[in-house]
């Protein structure tokens, strides 16, 4: 793989996100990749390592996603109070995967469950599939992932070394149009 960081960790991560794919695809869930991943997948190569695998999708298909991963070996472990209405974590070996919960409201925005406070921008999710490695998903906007960076300076959250090129990189997304 020319260019691209690879490490064992990258290839656990790539095998899981082809199997929550298949599972997805299988049971007719729609899902979008949030945070580094999703930038990985819009330029269509690995930039960095990753610790995790940050997933988003629709609040009426929790209950089915949850009986689906944990029926492929993944273990569905618990959040903090505050969490549970907004997401689930689900451990596969080393790797981590967390799924947040979307919703539209009754006048048509897109908000985190659990959080109505936080509306997305309308145009989040988008509709084409990316694909890194043999593997084609959905991401999330670059400005709703951009949006999410920025705020975390707004919360008091500190900004690390990986946001700040995070934001760097999708800027460079955005003014290129490389979505």
């Amino acid at each position: 793989m020319t260019n691209e960081i690879f490490d064992e960790q990258t290839d656990l991560q790539l095998k899981v996100l082809d199997e929550i794919s298949k599972i997805s695809e299988t049971n007719g869930i729609e899902y979008w990749l949030r945070g580094g991943w999703a930038i990985d997948f819009l330029l269509g190569k690995v930039t960095r390592l990753h610790d995790d695998i940050d997933l988003i999708t629709w609040i009426q298909y929790r209950a089915q996603l949850e009986e689906e991963l944990i029926k492929a070996g993944y273990e569905k472990v618990p959040v903090k109070e505050e969490f549970r209405d907004r997401q689930s974590d689900f451990p596969k070996g080393i790797v981590d995967v967390t799924f947040v919960y979307i919703f539209r409201s009754d006048d048509g925005k897109l908000m985190l469950n659990g959080l109505p406070e936080w509306v997305w921008r309308s145009d989040s999710l988008l509709p084409n599939k990316y694909s890194l490695n043999q593997i084609s998903a959905r991401a999330l906007h670059p400005k709703q992932l951009l949006e999410e960076k920025e705020v975390y300076e707004q919360i008091g959250r500190r900004i690390r070394e990986k946001d700040s090129e995070s934001m760097k990189i999708l800027h460079q997304i955005i003014d290129q149009n490389l979505f």
